[in-house]
């Protein structure tokens, strides 16, 4: 099985390989020389994100809740004047 090379570096795998590593969009994949120069791919362990790099969820205030209600009376009112 062949692939292409992007100008980034990059390439696609394919997806006989992915369906038998069973890869999914986010998953890492390990690159291992072996010692007659072939390289072996396998999935990666998973690894915890870094704390830098989680998305932290950000809890609704009270003037965010007050700014939806705003919006939707002005919506509302807007609708109500279509009639």
């Amino acid at each position: 099985m062949a692939t292409r090379i992007t100008v980034k570096g990059q390439v696609t795998i394919p997806k006989k390989v992915r369906v038998a590593l069973e890869l999914a969009p986010g998953d890492g994949v390990e690159f291992e020389a072996d010692g007659a120069g072939q390289f072996v791919v396998r999935k990666a362990q998973p690894t915890a994100t870094p704390p830098r790099l989680r998305r932290r969820e950000r809890r609704p205030q009270p003037q965010d809740e007050a700014q939806i209600r705003r919006r939707a009376e002005e919506l509302l009112a807007l609708l109500r004047g279509l009639d």
